[in-house]
């Protein structure tokens, strides 16, 4: 499967953008999917997973209530949903997939597969 992450962009603080995720060569409902990012200066960290059904997430405790990771496996595409975007947000944003585990991962190297990643300003 190859990833294609978009919907990166400059945004106020306080805005909202959504990213989304989309797969091609392989069907997207055989993948946990999460969401990564990566801030100048800084290591990439985990924001989000979400199971093969999109039955069950996890997002990391400073974006609950602000994110939301979602999925149309229909439309073979994964979302992140960015609300109340603060300056700290800015980051390069990451789609990355698994196909092999049984539940999401927090940890980089359970993912095999990556996509080229979204920049993300967000201005104060």
């Amino acid at each position: 499967v190859q990833l294609q992450a978009s919907g990166g962009g400059l945004v106020q603080a306080g805005g909202s953008l959504r990213l989304s995720c989309v797969a091609s060569g392989d069907t997207i409902r055989n993948y946990i999917v999460a969401w990564f990012r990566q801030a100048p200066g800084k290591e990439r960290e985990f924001i989000a997973t979400i199971s093969r059904g999109g039955g069950s997430t996890n997002l990391i405790d400073f974006v609950k209530g602000r994110f939301t990771i979602s999925r149309d496996n229909a439309k073979n595409t994964v979302y992140l949903q960015m609300n109340t975007l603060e300056p700290d947000d800015t980051a390069v944003y990451y789609c990355a997939a698994d196909r092999f585990s049984r539940t999401g991962s927090a940890i980089e190297k359970a993912y095999r597969t990556w996509g080229q990643g979204t920049l993300v300003t967000v201005s104060s």
